[in-house]
């Protein structure tokens, strides 16, 4: 795996298309990390210190992830180093899209990332640009349709995308029309954790878990998980926290989430951050999600973490590790050998599986198959890496091998 590794993480990627902004500091970078299958696909962050190498590292991601959640395409991603509370943000945006637009027309396809919205943001502005839709580049370079057919399934995406969710089942609230889109990742998230305990065993009800991040992804996980009969312990985010370790019932997490401002925790009871921060790795809990930014969980923690006896990394967030490795550093592969990673390219596939979903012909647009595709996807992932690997350490990485071995030649 590590030999694989190497030879993945240090081939240059094929186009890296850079742009300055004329009206403001912003400057941005498209990844292309290979048009494997004729095009590439990753979402359009932004913030403020971001840079190139950033970029490149989360398109190498995407591509790993695309050999779970499919198409078999390559890795790509957009990065913006600006500030996102900034008010020039839209302007930014409009700026940058049309610069990349003939990329997202015939073989790169993107959406949201971190500080940037999908549906409120990527979708309108890209329509703006003259795009379709912000994936018609992988229907372009990848499925090579005819006119009809690219009506056809774009109209099937736009749709499916922004859809409202109807279904209690896997809404918070259905006076809040939550979308696909806010829940999909999330979903995804918690669905690792119960298929884990289903092909390593345990009984997954009755666990502790603790939720890092509370935007769409950590809270998302956090209620779906706690559908399961897992109890949150605590919940940790950059405003504050949480903690509670007879754990919370489901009406108080479900409240947590529909209470949120934007991605912010909302709670008469919120801890400031830096006492948070302190205790949460010392509460007594078996799951965590990390689900915040990339690269904020230290080997301190992972070893206070090994003491509380926890059992499974759902990983919510790309690479979520603090080293500078692209992939696997020393804590991470430290903590792979200690208890149980789910890596981010199967967790948190959400998203990209329901883009691929949706590319597929005539498929059902109801809410139990689009959440249930989600769920199987994740499970087939983890039947093959239970398949090579029966114990409870080294899941990420022989993952890892499972998916290189079909990008490194």
């Amino acid at each position: 795996m590590k030999a694989l590794l190497q030879k993945f993480e240090t081939k240059h990627p094929e186009i890296v298309f850079e742009w300055k902004d004329t009206e403001t500091e912003a400057e941005g970078w498209v990844v292309i990390n290979s048009l494997r299958g004729g095009a590439a696909g990753g979402g359009t962050r932004m913030r403020k210190g971001l840079d190139k190498r950033e970029v490149e590292s989360l398109a190498k991601t995407m591509e790993v992830k695309f050999t779970v959640s499919g198409p078999p395409i390559g890795g790509a991603k957009s990065g913006i180093n600006f500030d996102p509370n900034d008010p020039r943000k839209k302007g930014v945006l409009k700026r940058w899209y049309a610069a990349v637009m003939p990329l997202l027309k015939y073989y790169y396809g993107t959406g949201g990332d971190l500080n940037v919205d999908e549906i409120h943001e990527v979708i309108p502005i890209t329509e703006e640009t003259g795009i379709w839709h912000p994936q018609e580049g992988v229907f372009t370079g990848h499925y090579k349709p005819s006119e009809a057919q690219k009506v056809n399934r774009i109209g099937q995406l736009r749709q499916g995308v922004v859809k409202v969710i109807e279904d209690e089942t896997f809404s918070p609230s259905l006076k809040k029309k939550y979308t696909v889109a806010d829940m999909c990742t999330g979903y995804g998230v918690a669905q690792a954790v119960k298929h884990y305990y289903e092909l390593w065993g345990g009984e997954l009800k009755g666990k502790r878990a603790v939720v890092q991040g509370w935007g769409n992804v950590g809270a998302a996980a956090g209620f779906y998980l706690a559908q399961l009969g897992v109890k949150i312990v605590g919940i940790v985010s950059h405003e504050g926290g949480l903690i509670n370790q007879k754990g919370f019932s489901f009406e108080e997490i479900r409240q947590l989430v529909v209470n949120r401002n934007g991605n912010k925790l909302i709670s008469a009871d919120i801890l400031p951050f830096e006492i948070v921060n302190q205790k949460v790795w010392d509460l007594e809990f078996e799951i965590f999600i990390p689900a915040a930014a990339s690269r904020l969980i230290t080997k301190e923690q992972v070893d206070k973490m090994i003491a509380s006896k926890v059992e499974v990394f759902s990983c919510g967030a790309n690479v979520p590790f603090a080293d500078p490795e692209i992939f696997f550093g020393p804590t991470g592969l430290y903590a792979d050998e200690k208890f149980s990673v789910i890596p981010d390219f199967i967790a948190n596939c959400g998203m990209a599986r329901v883009f691929a979903y949706f590319m597929e012909n005539q498929v059902n647009m109801d809410d139990e198959s689009i959440f249930s595709d989600i769920s199987q996807t994740i499970k087939s992932a983890l039947i093959k890496t239970h398949s090579l690997n029966q114990k409870k350490t080294g899941i990420a990485q022989a993952s890892f091998e499972i998916a290189l071995k079909q990008l490194v030649k």
